[in-house]
């Protein structure tokens, strides 16, 4: 089986296949949008998933229990509730358990505090300044400096945090309790906080793991101002870890690499050797440590441009990734694209779209990032390709792959336009853009009615362009209730009257030549526009038309009006009344 087959839904009722980019994104956020509703479900009625009727009864098949079995206050109850991951009731039977006087055990009192950490902070201040916000008519607004701390952590570490205020009572504080701390601390936005637990930590002749020194590595950017301070904090880490002997992973190399990313220039100039200790420590680089060394040395074209790209593609061609960091997932392989656009090197866009279909490296990107990938790449195809590559490639992507933008669109006209191959155009209109619903794209329209009139073709092409006119002149007629009607733009009115007229369709393109009226435009012909339409009225012997051009002309008092004149009298048999 296919894993990248689209679903067998869409083959029972092809209605519901998207039609492009839009509708793809609002089917993937629907379908997520119903897990978490039935997650919110779940959570907020667990009683009525936890009825077992199944005979046999067999527990690795059944959902789990996420309600409380046992009740009261005991440390078997918050044993349980912890085992549950339930956060805030576990706090309240602790603090239960506290009151009545009973003593809870120091390995409990461990792991709560682990779930606090791990988890969004509870604690009273929160929930009182949630409640004086509900009854107060407007919140007061934030600090700046405590605005940038929001937007730099996902959210805020407290002083009366119920973690911290369970790691105080400890009667016993072990190594992994300071961990955790530290951890909690880096994780909800108070990395100060986290290097004075570490320094705790020292004091207290304990020793931090692997994990510990990866989250410190990371707060670096924020303990610290000058590149060279940085720097230095994270040299210092680094032979903590060499003088407690403790073994680095790939994530402490990641976490290296993210921090030197905010080095600046001093970043360039150390993170290879960081790298080179990696592979001598014989530790495999993940995906995310490519994309910290592309942000690194790789900016923009215009900035000498490195020959990072290839020896990252190097590597990445020759291997199938598994996710070993939280940050693999991002956008190390459209750092690689871009790179190819910028340098505008198909050769190196054809490798990395070989290794995306090695193993299950396309697993790593989701679909916005695999749409921002497939377009980048198809774009670099029209720029750089052959248009009979191009329209292989294209009917090979579309829509398995990726749907084309308005962006990927136009660039498909133009390459078109380069190969000559302008007959293709009505089939581009009726199966892609109407399709995929860009036929109210006014850059769109304007682009394909350019190329249209530009110049004369066959008979049989140009009766296709005109029925293409037609689809657009029906755009601009029809709105529906929610939208806006168009506007006719000079130029593309005038793409119009000339395609009818080249088409032998006179009637039709009176609609553009006619006098200008508020219900179906505001425009003025061009000169060359009633040029075509004179020729048009010749071949097709209407008079009368000629007549109606010249009297508009006139009107307007064009100084194309005695040309416009002396043609229709050469050019038609004129009785006395219309001379």
């Amino acid at each position: 089986q296919d894993p990248t087959a689209a679903h067998y839904m869409f083959q029972d009722d092809p209605f519901l296949m998207p039609r492009n980019t839009a509708n793809s994104r609002l089917l993937s956020l629907a379908k997520e949008s119903g897990r978490n509703a039935a997650k919110y479900i779940i959570k907020e009625f667990p009683q009525y998933f936890d009825k077992i009727t199944a005979e046999p009864n067999i527990p690795c098949l059944m959902p789990e229990i996420t309600t409380p079995q046992i009740e009261g206050v005991s440390e078997a109850a918050l044993k349980e509730r912890i085992h549950l991951r339930k956060v805030k009731a576990s706090v309240d039977l602790f603090d239960q358990l506290l009151q009545a006087g009973v003593k809870t055990c120091q390995e409990w009192m461990r792991w709560g505090s682990v779930i606090l950490c791990q988890s969004r902070p509870l604690c009273s201040s929160i929930l009182g300044e949630e409640e004086e916000t509900e009854n107060s008519q407007q919140p007061e607004p934030l600090k700046e400096e405590d605005q940038l701390r929001v937007l730099t952590w996902p959210s805020v570490w407290k002083h009366m945090c119920d973690a911290e205020r369970i790691f105080k009572i400890m009667p016993e504080r072990n190594a992994h309790s300071y961990c955790t701390m530290i951890r909690g601390m880096v994780k909800h936005g108070a990395p100060a906080k986290a290097y004075d637990m570490y320094v705790e930590l020292q004091n207290e002749r304990h020793k931090a793991d692997v994990h510990t020194f990866n989250a410190l590595i990371t707060a670096v950017p924020y303990l610290k101002e000058k590149f060279v301070e940085r720097w230095e904090l994270v040299k210092e880490f680094l032979n903590h870890m060499v003088q407690q002997e403790v073994q680095p992973n790939v994530l402490t190399f990641n976490a290296v690499l993210k921090t030197l990313r905010r080095c600046g220039g001093l970043g360039r100039s150390v993170s290879l050797s960081v790298v080179k200790e990696m592979k001598a420590l014989d530790i495999e680089p993940s995906l995310a440590t490519y994309e910290h060394l592309l942000s690194i040395f790789y900016r923009t074209v215009e900035l000498r441009p490195s020959a990072i790209i290839t020896e990252v593609l190097e590597e990445v061609e020759s291997r199938s990734f598994t996710p070993q960091d939280p940050d693999d997932g991002t956008n190390n392989l459209l750092f690689i694209n871009k790179g190819c656009c910028d340098l505008k090197d198909i050769k190196l866009a054809y490798r990395l779209n070989k290794s995306m279909e090695k193993g299950d490296n396309w697993k790593f990107l989701d679909m916005d990032r695999l749409h921002a990938y497939w377009s980048k790449f198809f774009s670099l195809l029209c720029m750089m390709e052959q248009i009979d590559v191009v329209l292989k490639w294209y009917k090979e992507m579309t829509p398995s792959l990726f749907y084309p933008s308005p962006r990927n669109l136009l660039d498909l006209l133009q390459a078109l336009d380069a190969a000559n191959h302008l007959e293709v155009l009505p089939s581009v209109w009726k199966a892609d853009i109407k399709q995929l619903g860009f036929n109210r794209r006014q850059d769109l329209m304007e682009e394909l009615l350019s190329l249209m009139s530009r110049e004369r073709h066959p008979e049989e092409t140009q009766l296709a362009f005109a029925q293409c006119a037609e689809d657009i002149k029906a755009a601009h007629e029809q709105s529906g209730r929610e939208q806006a009607p168009l506007q006719w733009s000079g130029s593309a009115l005038g793409h119009v009257v000339v395609l009818f007229s080249r088409a032998g369709r006179t009637q039709d393109a009176w609609y553009g030549c006619g006098p200008p009226e508020p219900q179906v435009h505001t425009v003025i012909p061009f000169e060359q526009v009633m040029d075509e339409f004179l020729t048009c009225a010749r071949q097709t012997s209407c008079a009368e038309e000629a007549i109606k051009l010249v009297e508009l002309a006139a009107s307007f008092g064009l100084p194309s009006t005695p040309k416009l004149k002396s043609r229709t009298e050469q050019e038609f048999d004129l009785s006395e009344k219309q001379k």
